[in-house]
């Protein structure tokens, strides 16, 4: 009996598309993370990446739990002594890029290291419903209806 060994020859990529409208921010990141690891398919190796293309659309209308929306903070530093800044979940939703609330969930959910980098390259994230990667012909995964508690109605 012989041990299969995954080749980099071996791995085939799909695309899925992701409709992230009331479904709950965690739930999503981790769903998405398993898809970008590529955990999901048969021959996975911690050592490839297995992964395939996620398209996040409608990450504007993403939905938190509790007073997460209030509470939750995100921190950045500028450089400068004292220069660390701060930030809620609300106002990133509200701001400029609510896409980056997304990024951000699906990212601290990767490794951290060359091969996450190059995993966390597959993930597109838009605010709004259209996207560019029509061509790809994407499958859809419906993330809401796996579980009852991965939707949330508006509050």
């Amino acid at each position: 009996m012989n041990t299969y060994a995954t080749k980099p020859s071996d791995i085939e990529r799909k695309w899925y598309v992701v409709d992230a409208q009331g479904v709950v921010l965690g739930r999503l990141a981790a769903e998405i993370a398993k898809i970008l690891r590529g955990k999901h398919k048969p021959y996975f190796v911690p050592n490839l990446d297995c992964g395939d293309y996620v398209v996040v659309v409608n990450a504007d209308k993403v939905r938190l739990t509790g007073k997460k929306l209030t509470d939750k903070k995100y921190f950045k530093h500028t450089g400068w002594i004292g220069g660390i800044k701060e930030t809620t979940a609300g106002k990133i939703l509200e701001g400029r890029f609510p896409e980056r609330v997304v990024e951000k969930a699906v990212e601290r959910m990767i490794s951290r290291n060359p091969m996450g980098r190059q995993q966390m390259t597959k993930l597109k994230v838009y605010a709004g419903e259209n996207h560019p990667h029509s061509a790809q012909n994407p499958e859809i995964l419906d993330i809401a209806s796996k579980n009852p508690k991965n939707k949330r109605s508006a509050l």
